[in-house]
């Protein structure tokens, strides 16, 4: 990726400069020629008010020396070639040795323009140089008479000679820009590609399984550095349920195989009764069904927390109100069996957003719960409070409560009292917990301070 940047980058610059550079080179060599001209203009101008007094009367072999002397040294200097024609466009002098004395210049174009009193300058082909020339010729002028002509000429070359030199220059920045440019590019490219190949080598350990890796938040563009912090968020959610999926795993496993190892006992003893002692059969079975339930509620448990670790899934309207309502009105027939006492206490138009089902799961566990260590004439509260934006369910029972030590676990997996009832699964609290979590709520366990027995409760965010 780095090469590819970097061609694209040199590759773009290049393109610059060559659509700079070549109308650039055009119009150095158009300003080079209108100078060159206005150069000999000038020049020729010079030796027109020198000739002036020589073509207006009779050539002095004398002066016709001075001045050829002086054309010949423009020319040696410039090398141009000097024309001074008389009003007929004869040559008179010349600086050129191929331009002889007395030759007929009139019918070059811009010589014969020059006669008629208006300067002339360009560029023409020419048969008898056997090359492009660029010219200027003036009129030799006294008074508004034109006695001569004075016409200089070079070739074109040396037009191009002057813009290639000033082209070699372009030349030069061109190269000291690609190369300027080829360095900031490398600078550029190894800045967008290093943050990416580090962040290309953080993902393949991770790929390999080290969740421990994290890619480096604080250098190249703030798009890199906003992907690497994507890609830590991401790898520390990874490395999260990795974790838990072990440790669920582990848990599971440990925790399936006391009930099904119960329930093998069970029914083996139960099959070498069931001839010799058909009643301690029928109990071994009646304890083996006993640890299939307990097994079901603990499956069923370890399912629902499978299912939603690690996802957000949506939340619903609930109305707390008639949940409670409804959720005594189920359990009270077992509370009546028990000689319990279920009452609820609670405001009409509570509502909340959950799970769906959730807080019904949660009520019931409590209940359960409650029910487990409830003793005839003793009572079950169910109530439900707003407190600003957070409601809170209370489910408080009168049972012999739970050592503080004790509350501290009492939300983990698996998790069982020493003391507790048999036949839980340890694992409703933990999953009572999961479902407020979910619902964006907290739970609490704690001892009741006004009398005896456990205050469990679920706080959640209120709606209107």
């Amino acid at each position: 990726m780095k090469w590819r940047l970097l061609l694209a980058f040199c590759g773009l610059l290049t393109l610059v400069l060559v659509a700079q550079d070549v109308p650039l080179y055009s119009y150095l060599r158009d300003i080079e020629s209108e100078r060159l001209l206005a150069q000999r203009e000038r020049d020729a101008f010079i030796f027109a008010g020198a000739s002036e007094n020589l073509l207006a009367d009779e050539p002095n072999p004398a002066s016709l020396e001075t001045l050829q002397k002086s054309l010949d040294l423009y020319g040696d200097e410039r090398g141009a070639r000097v024309v001074i024609t008389d009003r007929n466009g004869i040559v008179v002098v010349a600086s050129d040795p191929r331009d002889a004395r007395g030759e007929d210049f009139s019918n070059r174009p811009e010589v014969a323009q020059a006669l008629t009193g208006r300067p002339a300058s360009g560029e023409r082909s020419s048969d008898t140089a056997g090359e492009p020339l660029a010219y200027v010729a003036v009129p030799v002028l006294s008074g508004a008479v034109a006695e001569g002509v004075v016409r200089i000429t070079y070739p074109s070359r040396v037009i191009d000679e002057r813009a290639n030199e000033k082209a070699r220059g372009l030349l030069v920045v061109f190269g000291i820009s690609l190369a300027g440019a080829m360095l900031a590019a490398i600078f550029m490219a190894s800045g967008i590609t290093s943050p990416l190949r580090r962040l290309q080598r953080s993902t393949e350990r991770l790929a390999a399984g080290n969740f421990g890796e994290r890619a480096e938040e604080r250098d190249g563009p703030s798009e890199i550095r906003s992907l690497a912090h994507s890609f830590n968020a991401m790898t520390e959610r990874i490395s999260g349920l990795v974790e838990k999926q072990k440790a669920f795993a582990g848990d599971a496993s440990h925790q399936l195989r006391t009930p099904l190892t119960a329930l093998r006992l069970q029914l083996e003893r139960a099959a070498t009764m069931v001839d010799h002692d058909p009643d301690g059969a029928r109990e071994r079975i009646e304890a083996a069904s006993a640890e299939t339930e307990r097994l079901q509620r603990l499956v069923e448990g370890l399912l629902m927390i499978a299912r939603t670790d690690g996802t957000a899934p949506a939340l619903v309207r609930a109305d707390v109100s008639a949940l409670v309502r409804e959720r005594a009105e189920v359990w009270s027939p077992f509370a009546e069996e028990r000689g319990v006492r279920l009452l609820t206490a609670t405001n009409d138009a509570l509502y909340t957003a959950t799970v769906p089902d959730a807080l019904e799961q949660i009520i019931d566990n409590y209940v359960d719960n409650a029910l487990g260590v409830a003793a005839a004439g003793d009572t079950i509260t169910i109530t439900a409070v707003r407190h600003h934006d957070r409601l809170s369910v209370h489910v408080m029972d009168e049972g012999p409560g739970m050592r503080p030590e004790h509350l501290e676990h009492a939300f983990d997996r698996f998790w069982r009292a020493p003391d507790a009832p048999h036949g839980g699964s340890g694992i409703g609290l933990a999953v009572v917990q999961h479902l407020a979590e979910l619902s964006g709520g907290t739970v609490a366990l704690r001892n009741r301070s006004d009398r005896r027995g456990l205050d469990a409760s679920v706080t959640l965010p209120a709606m209107d």
